[in-house]
């Protein structure tokens, strides 16, 4: 299993510069398809609800302070990605990769692996909070978009 770090360093590699922001949703929706196709974990950090959306706090330690990243600017090494995991976050990246960092955040806002947590939590749309985003859940309701398409 990747690391999160991994996966950050992959899709940097892959797409060059890009803010924290979008970082973090591109590593979300990474997991969330990777339950859906391979029906395991791509890494193990937890997923929190914060207010612009989901954010992996492993990740956020890491650029905490830097608005935009690039390249080298996160301690992870690409090359631990399996096949199967670089394929996942491929597959992402031409989907999700040049949606903009808002439209991502927006995007995720209306999606309901991150508003149940957060209407678990009680929290007000833009209330900060730190909610865990169970991956049960996200498996569950990306399993269901991906059902439909097929």
């Amino acid at each position: 299993m990747a690391r999160v770090e991994d996966v950050a360093a992959y899709i940097l590699s892959e797409r060059g510069p890009m803010t924290a922001m979008k970082l973090q949703k591109l590593c979300y929706y990474s997991q969330a398809w990777h339950l859906v196709w391979e029906e395991e974990l791509l890494f193990d950090s937890r997923i929190e609800a914060w207010a612009n959306g989901p954010v992996i706090n492993d990740l956020y330690r890491l650029h905490r302070g830097r608005f935009r990243l690039a390249e080298g600017d996160i301690p992870g090494d690409s090359a631990r990605l399996s096949e199967d995991e670089s394929s996942t976050v491929d597959a992402v990246l031409e989907f999700y990769g040049d949606m903009s960092a808002h439209h991502l955040s927006d995007l995720t806002h209306r999606e309901t692996p991150w508003r149940a947590a957060r209407e678990a939590a009680d929290l007000a749309p833009m209330e900060r909070g730190n909610e865990v985003i169970e991956p049960a859940a996200m498996h569950e309701y990306y399993l269901g978009i991906y059902s439909e398409g097929e």
